[in-house]
């Protein structure tokens, strides 16, 4: 069996190994920076142990790879489809660990989908640059190829905006941060403070395109704007004057924080409000290469709009029905912006609530994320529309395994959710959604990502009909050791395979109110049994 996660579209084991020298001799039709300074390039095709050669036949980003006793040849159109391959021989050959001999093999690999993604948010908590950029490395070390960045939210705005210095200078901090659960009303009563520079970004997003990912910046627009407030009032309906909000959950002792009367939806009824939309999207079009803009649109509160005259005013001036379709105009008009920009919009499926959304625009890209079925999302995909898949039964990566086992992200179909196997075809592809208000350290974060994120990347990168978990399951075993040598803290079978119901129960009623971080202590405590 080739131990390789994700499995291959066609893979052969021919018998032998091809045993990689200390110094590995390359001669290569593409340039390679990545391998600078591990290789040595040579001119000749004879000298050389690695040859890596341009053939435009071949799927964008696939490779095929072929190893014999005495070399490694590898095809592809693309430099990241060598760069694939060389993932794939590190993992046959697990190099994290030591290993040395590459078995001989054929293999014949490309992508099923075209869009294959894992978000963070950090906005409810903040990681740095550096562990950006190893976050990076794993989605590399997976095939994936989009990394979806939260930057912004009601509890802290995470990038520089030079026109709007305050949105970081007040925006990015908050004095307290709410614990233990949505129902829970414990609060940390600690500051808490970071954001990006547009240098940082920069270099972020360089360092994602040399390893094939293109990092999809989300602003969160027209809702979850408390921090925007925070720093400009005006924007909202009432010029309320708030500090940033630090609370996630149901259960809110706003009174206790002055918070009893907030914002959080910008006014569509305001010039500056637009303006504001628009001039923020121009420095995220100038720091960000991709040709997607995630402008979030979820859950969006609409009750300030309904008391608003200026929105009431926009309404009438614009034939629009419902608050809905006001927000469904804010849509089509960002839409439009983007598209002066080169650019897609994508938003969360509530963006299709509203009647008058312009569905047969193709810059609108819908990411259908809802737990229950939404037959907007479905009607839109099944009639041309372009979707993301991030159901949360399978992609909420910051749920506990107890609700959502490895099982429900690798057994993930889009026919589940309502897309017709004929439509498949409209589906860009899935993403891993890694919420961040329970999660406060890389350990918790890591421990609910892996193995899923692995689970996700065969959904996303192999044939639907090759996909196994007891096989999946035996790959996965192979790789834990990998796992450990790049000290990522996995969850173990006993957290990620749950089979206990009465534990299952306990860790899910804990995770409402009282302790968010059980299955990663329980984690703790099986490693340090010999449990993988």
């Amino acid at each position: 069996m080739l131990s390789v996660i994700p499995a291959p579209k066609k893979a052969k084991e021919l018998g032998g190994v091809f045993v990689l020298p200390a110094h590995l001799k390359v001669k290569s039709d593409f340039d390679l920076p990545l391998l600078e300074g591990r290789v040595d390039f040579c001119e000749n095709e004879s000298d050389a142990t690695v040859v890596i050669i341009k053939n435009e036949s071949i799927a964008k980003e696939g490779y095929t790879l072929g190893v014999t006793r005495e070399r490694i040849v590898i095809l592809a159109s693309q430099k990241i489809g060598v760069y694939y391959a060389l993932q794939t021989v590190r993992k046959i050959a697990h190099v994290d660990t030591g290993g040395r001999e590459v078995p001989c093999c054929d293999i014949e690999d490309e992508p099923r989908f075209p869009f294959r993604g894992i978000s963070l948010d950090v906005s409810r908590h903040f990681y740095d640059v550096d562990y950006i950029k190893q976050y990076i490395n794993w989605l590399f070390m997976e095939k994936l190829n989009v990394f979806h960045w939260h930057l912004t939210d009601d509890v802290g705005w995470r990038v520089e905006i030079k026109k709007y210095p305050l949105l970081t200078e007040i925006g990015s901090k908050r004095a307290y941060t709410q614990l233990d659960g949505w129902q829970s009303t414990k609060m940390e009563e600690k500051p808490y403070s970071g954001y990006y520079t547009q240098e940082q970004i920069k270099e972020i997003v360089a360092y994602a395109k040399e390893r094939g990912i293109t990092v999809i910046p989300e602003i969160d627009f027209p809702a979850h704007c408390a921090a925007v407030f925070s720093a400009y009032s005006n924007l909202a309906c009432r010029d309320l004057k708030r500090d940033v909000p630090g609370y996630f959950g149901a259960k809110i002792p706003t009174k206790l924080y002055g918070q009893k009367d907030w914002n959080r939806t910008l006014c569509m009824g305001k010039e500056e409000s637009l303006q504001f939309v628009y001039d923020v999207l121009d420095e995220i079009c100038e720091m960000f290469d991709s040709p997607y803009i995630h402008l979030g649109g979820d859950e969006a509160p609409m009750d300030e709009w309904k008391k608003c005259p200026n929105c009431q005013r926009v309404m009438k001036e614009n034939n629009l029905k419902n608050e809905e379709e006001l927000q469904g105009w804010f849509e089509n008009k960002v839409s439009q912006f983007l598209k002066t920009k080169d650019r897609q919009m994508i938003g969360w499926n509530e963006i299709l609530a509203a009647e008058n959304v312009n569905k047969s625009d193709k810059n609108i890209v819908a990411q259908y994320w809802t737990p229950i079925r939404d037959r907007k999302a479905e009607e839109y995909v099944n009639n041309g529309g372009k979707m993301i898949m991030s159901n949360h039964q399978s992609f909420y990566f910051d749920m506990p395994y107890a609700k959502y086992p490895l099982k429900k992200t690798y057994e993930y179909k889009p026919e589940n959710f309502g897309v017709t196997k004929d439509n498949v075809k409209n589906v860009l592809g899935v993403e891993g959604e890694v919420w961040t208000e329970w999660i406060r350290d890389r350990e918790r974060l890591e421990m609910l990502v892996f193995p899923r994120m692995q689970a996700l990347s065969e959904v996303a990168w192999s044939p639907e009909e090759k996909r196994d978990f007891a096989d999946f399951k035996a790959r996965l075993d192979d790789f834990k050791p990998t796992f450990d040598a790049l000290g990522i803290n996995y969850a173990v079978d006993k957290i990620s395979m749950p089979k206990n119901p009465f534990k299952r129960s306990k860790i899910l009623k804990l995770f409402s109110n009282g302790n968010t971080d059980l299955e990663n202590q329980l984690n703790a405590q099986y490693k340090a049994k010999g449990e993988r």
